[in-house]
């Protein structure tokens, strides 16, 4: 009974103690463990969810478990690897799958982060004003710092001073809802395009008629896809059936950038309209370099830095756009396309290369060379850019200043991204040694590594596997539309399923390696 009468109502006191284990949560528990154990736990949900769903081909045929696991952690991952064909689910499982992709996203993750940070500072601002209260300095603003009790103080510097705790908490309720504005607008208004896309087209609504989908459940579920950058379409070909469709394709486009490697262009300049609108100050607040700077949000940047990420972005889109049109614009996987829509499918390739992993040619006849380039692509991080030498040092200052506190042994010691991935492949290639062996035109390092960089880059890319490239002939063989790693040994999906996870996580280890010089 004292516990509530230290509060003026139950709902309070249950708000309080919710908020005092989401500020537990943020401060206390490492960030990587938050986040890993919510995939987890969300891929064993959906798993669950999808096994005990009937699919469309049942009682003919239903997907193993641990493919079923596969694709749900594929889902929430954002990774779009597939061991089974998309048109084995039923319309039940396409939803669930829709739901894991939209909580897997990366705009959607973030905005949870901004709320559980911003939970931490409304606990420190009423603490700051009981403080200030039971001193009698009510005059005086509440800045960072100005408490002597340890428990109200935070880990905000600013570089022109301290900065209001106050004004920090206002800046970041008006940041969720820009954020939240902008995930549903972007929903909604691309649903609803494509949907009316397939109402007037009228060979796309035949085509989903004849596969058994549903024009809404579509709509949706590549909406959420593609800004999620997932890549999952419910169609066995992916893309490849909507090539002719240029409309589909410049739709799509946008989402896919908004969702991933333009976000941080994109939410600045919504912003910057949103404050040439209103003229609110918290707008203004949060186009200033050092607010930005301070309020730890990893997706909002300065304004230079998003004017160099977006024009790198660019850059890395026009050099695939010109090299898969100069390589494969005669070839056999864009055979039978008019001129525009060879370029509107180049420039979609060029797009969802980078994370997207949606494609509307046969990735097995396209040239080794664009092959070697998209994979190249996949294992960049989605906010690579080129920064001037000055500004990479004040970034790399900044950035050394933020993680300083947080520094462990293990950190010194932990290997690049890139040497784990090579022992990935070089398990995975262990585990596949009698396929490749037997089978070395589908099983050979190339695809396997493909495979591997798709999936650490969350994108989706495969190659497939083609009854028609075996050199054996023997047994039956039947021709399957799903990722390569859909002929893989339990073993090898397993360790892909180990590879999805850790490229969803790569945030976390990207300063790995710095302890080994290479001299």
């Amino acid at each position: 009974m004292k516990l509530f009468h230290a509060y003026s109502s139950p709902k309070s006191a249950c708000w309080s103690i919710v908020s005092s284990f989401a500020r537990f949560l943020f401060v206390e528990v490492n960030p990587f463990l938050i986040q890993l154990h919510y995939f987890v736990i969300l891929s064993l949900l959906g798993f669950l969810a999808l096994e005990v769903s009937k699919t469309r081909t049942q009682p003919l045929f239903k997907p193993q478990s641990l493919d079923l696991f596969f694709t749900s952690v594929s889902a929430i991952t954002v990774s779009s690897m597939s061991t089974v064909e998309m048109e084995v689910f039923s319309n039940t499982q396409l939803i669930i799958m829709t739901i894991l992709m939209l909580l897997g996203g990366e705009v959607f993750l973030s905005m949870i982060g901004l709320q559980l940070k911003r939970s931490r500072f409304v606990n420190n601002e009423k603490g700051l004003n009981a403080h200030d209260n039971s001193s009698n300095n009510s005059n005086q603003g509440i800045e960072l710092g100005v408490t002597q009790n340890p428990e109200h103080e935070t880990q905000i510097a600013s570089n022109s001073g301290l900065v209001s705790i106050l004004r920090y908490n206002k800046s970041t309720q008006f940041l969720s809802y820009v954020i939240l504005c902008y995930l549903l607008v972007a929903h909604v208004i691309g649903a609803i395009l494509v949907y009316m896309y397939l109402s007037f087209i009228k060979n796309t609504k035949e085509l989903l008629s004849q596969r058994g989908l549903q024009a809404e459940t579509f709509s949706i579920f590549t909406v959420v896809s593609t800004f999620a950058n997932c890549g999952f379409i419910p169609t066995n070909e992916n893309m490849v059936v909507f090539a002719e469709n240029s409309g589909l394709l410049l739709i799509l486009i946008p989402l896919a950038l908004m969702g991933n490697t333009m976000y941080p262009v994109f939410l600045r300049i919504l912003i910057w309209f949103l404050w040439k609108i209103t003229r609110k100050q918290e707008f203004g607040f949060l186009l200033n370099k050092e607010d930005v700077e301070n309020l730890g949000y990893d997706h909002l940047f300065p304004r230079k830095r998003s004017f160099f990420l977006g024009a790198t972005v660019l850059g890395f889109i026009l050099i695939q756009f010109v090299l898969f049109c100069s390589m494969e614009w005669n070839a056999e996987a864009m055979k039978g396309l008019s001129s525009f829509q060879k370029l509107v499918g180049s420039l979609f390739e060029a797009v969802s290369a980078r994370h997207t992993g949606e494609s509307i040619v046969d990735l097995s006849i396209v040239s080794p060379a664009i092959l070697v380039l998209f994979t190249m692509m996949m294992y960049l991080p989605p906010y690579t850019s080129f920064l001037p030498i000055e500004e990479q040092e004040k970034l790399n200052l900044h950035m050394v200043q933020r993680k300083r506190r947080s520094k462990k042994l293990i950190d010194t010691i932990l290997f690049s991204n890139l040497s784990y991935l090579v022992m990935f492949i070089i398990l995975i290639c262990f585990f596949e040694r009698e396929s490749m062996k037997n089978d070395p035109l589908n099983f050979n390092a190339l695809n396997i590594t493909l495979e591997v960089i798709s999936a650490y880059g969350n994108v989706g890319f495969s190659v497939g596997y083609s009854c028609k490239r075996r050199i054996h002939h023997e047994g039956l063989c039947i021709e399957k539309l799903y990722g390569f790693a859909g002929k893989w040994s339990n073993k090898g999906k397993f360790m892909l399923i180990l590879v999805m996870f850790f490229g969803r996580l790569k945030s976390f280890t990207m300063s790995g390696g710095r302890a080994w010089i290479l001299a």
